[in-house]
Parts: C-alpha cells; structure tokens; sequence
C-alpha cells in the first residue's frame, strides 16, 4: 500500500489509507451513523428503523437516539448476519450553550453519555468529545449551522476528534449556509487550510420512517457513508472512518477510488441518463481541476496541501472523498 505523503506539520502524519480492493477480502459497506427511533424523537421503533435500512442496501447502521443509548444486541440477533449488515450502538449528546444547540454523536459507547455542559461553544463541544472518547467511543460532531451553532473557527479548535458531518439530511439544518455564514462545505475547506485535519461524513440525521415520502420531513435515505474495509466489523469500520478510508455520499457510487504519492483516480458508477463533473478541490476551495467523464484523474503538481474531489450528478446527487495531504516542494 502506498502511504499518503502529509503537509502541514513536521511530526507524524495522520493521512488516510487508499489502495484499489484487489483481494476479495476487501470490500466497500454503505452506512449510516446518525439516526433516531422511537427512544427519542423519532416516528419509529428500533425494529423498524433497522428493517427500512437493512431492506434498502445498506449493510451498517449506527442508532443514535438523543441522551439515549438504545440497545442493539436483539436487533443484531433478529437482523445481523455475517459479511452481510449489522447494527452499531450509538448516542446523539444533545447540550446546548447560550440558546444554541451542540450535538456531538458517540458511535459504540461504552454506556450512556450525559451532556456535559461548558463555558462556552468550544467548551462544550470539547466536553462532550472528550466523555465520548472516555466512554470507549467514536465521536463526530452534528450539524454546524443547526441553529447557527458550531463555526469553523471553533470547529478547527476542537481535540481528538477526526469527524464532522458536511452534510445533513434534516430539513433545517442550513447545510448550504445563508446570511453571511459559510455553507458546511465552505466551512470544511476552511478548516482544512488552517491545517486542521477533519474527514467530511454524510448522514441522514431521519426521524420521519412513516411518511418518507414527504420531502419536508427528517426521512431516511439523504445521506451515507461509504466504508473501504476488510472486514464488516464494529471495529473494522469505526477504525476505517477515523483513519479517513471513505466516501461520503447523497447518491453518487463510486467503483473505486485510489490516491497514492503521484496521483487521485477516481471511477463513477454510472447510474442511468446522468452525467456527472469531477472537480478536484484544494486549498482555499480552490478548483483545481474539472472532468467530465465517469473516470477521471488528477496528477499532483507539487505544490498543493491537500486535494479532495466533489463528484455530482446531472440531478443534483454528489460524492465528496476525503482529502489527500501533502507537503509542497
């Protein structure tokens, strides 16, 4: 496997992996790793909201119910099965500073997490990160621009923490920004040229499992994860996400994407009439580059920071993959 080269300081990179699947064993798993049931606000019962997920193609799903752990194990009982689907314990840690809410989700916690309150926006943030990790778990914080919360200058702040969700199914979480504040894409390549390292997730954020048909609802099916892992495990995934060995996607399927120290290729899945634009993003959201082709390539000049892509789609679906570190010549 060939190692990303890293950037912005001397001591030891955190750079994710990539190589392209060539043993069997090697394997993509779409997923999700925010989502509610009936435990707290959402329309449905833990059975439910597992049956919809496992019924439409994804083979991970995190429960993360508000201040709540929701038990997993009869659902893994009644739905798991090996290489195929299974169900991740989970917690959304919903606190609040100053009227504003911060929500910081714990993937396979060890026990239930409480909001730890702070003294102010970063305060809680890092709080809660921290009772994530000492509760054994992954965190990643929720939605930014719900209620105008999180901004990128606290969000390059915060410690121990490698995920932030870039997008969000929910209607009203202001994912494209508004009024003079950053969208959260926008947001990210900010983060990302301060020198602050944080890997772009998608989720769905659903509530609403009885009428997903209504597009004004928190419904499933927004958006996902992709996980590049040898092995369908808790730990095998929660470790690919954090190491950055994924895609996150609206609808957009990649067949492979490979990254090494000279160049980014990427291969879509062509679904239907659409067409599709590549564009390779580096520092400052700056474009780099632009395809039109479902293969497309990117050659490092030398002199870039980071890379990442941002695939869309004729009908407005996208993918983002993760960026590419290096330190210029």
């Amino acid at each position: 496997m060939l190692v990303l080269l890293l950037a912005f300081a001397a001591s030891t990179p955190v750079v994710p992996q990539f190589q392209t699947p060539e043993k069997p064993q090697l394997r993509w798993y779409k997923g999700n790793t925010h989502t509610h049931t009936l435990n707290s606000d959402g329309d449905s019962t833990p059975d439910d909201v597992v049956r919809w997920y496992r019924e439409n193609g994804y083979q991970f799903l995190v429960l993360t119910d508000h201040n709540f752990v929701t038990s997993v194990d009869g659902l893994n009982a009644l739905h798991s099965a090996d290489g195929k689907f299974i169900v991740i314990k989970g917690e959304e840690i919903s606190d609040v500073f100053a009227g504003k809410p911060i929500h910081v989700n714990g993937l396979n916690i060890s026990r239930t997490v409480e909001p730890q309150h702070g003294t102010s926006v970063l305060d809680t943030i890092q709080r809660n990160v921290d009772a994530v990790r000492a509760a054994a778990g992954v965190p990643h914080i929720n939605h930014p621009n719900y209620g105008w919360a999180i901004t990128a200058d606290d969000l390059k702040q915060v410690q121990n923490d490698k995920l932030f969700e870039i997008y969000n199914g929910h209607h009203l979480v202001n994912n494209e920004g508004g009024g003079g504040i950053p969208g959260l894409e926008e947001v990210w390549d900010i983060i990302l040229s301060s020198g602050k390292l944080l890997y772009g997730i998608a989720v769905d954020d659903a509530h609403t499992f009885k009428q997903p048909w209504n597009r004004n609802s928190a419904r499933p099916g927004q958006g996902w994860v992709v996980v590049r892992s040898s092995r369908l495990t808790t730990e095998a995934i929660l470790e690919a996400l954090e190491r950055g060995d994924f895609y996150a996607s609206t609808g957009v399927e990649l067949t492979d994407y490979q990254a090494n120290d000279g160049e980014i290729k990427i291969t879509i899945k062509p679904q239907g009439s659409s067409k599709y634009r590549v564009q390779f993003i580096g520092a400052g959201g700056r474009l780099l580059k632009e395809a039109i082709t479902t293969t497309a390539e990117y050659q490092f000049r030398g002199d870039e920071t980071y890379v990442r892509a941002k695939i869309l789609e004729s009908n407005g679906k996208v993918a983002w993959t993760q960026p590419v570190w290096r330190k210029p010549k």
